[in-house]
């Protein structure tokens, strides 16, 4: 039983640095954005070479849709 709560607690620790570690990158970067946010472009997804479906850009290309602030 306390080896159980222990892993519990583990694992829910290590989630927790896991957001917390994706907080501070968003916090760091100026206007909050990931970079390559066109998942499509990344050459190991895309091995066609297509256009995002997202927002068209090509895999050579940054994103080029906007993000609406809300």
């Amino acid at each position: 039983m306390a080896a159980t709560l222990k892993l519990i607690l583990v694992a829910a620790g290590l989630l927790g640095l896991g957001l917390l570690g994706m907080a501070v990158k968003i916090w760091g970067k100026k206007d909050g954005e990931f970079a390559g946010t066109c998942a499509s472009n990344s050459p190991f997804l895309n091995k066609e070479g297509e256009s995002c479906a997202f927002c068209g850009a090509t895999p050579d290309q940054k994103c080029q849709k906007e993000v609406s602030e809300a």
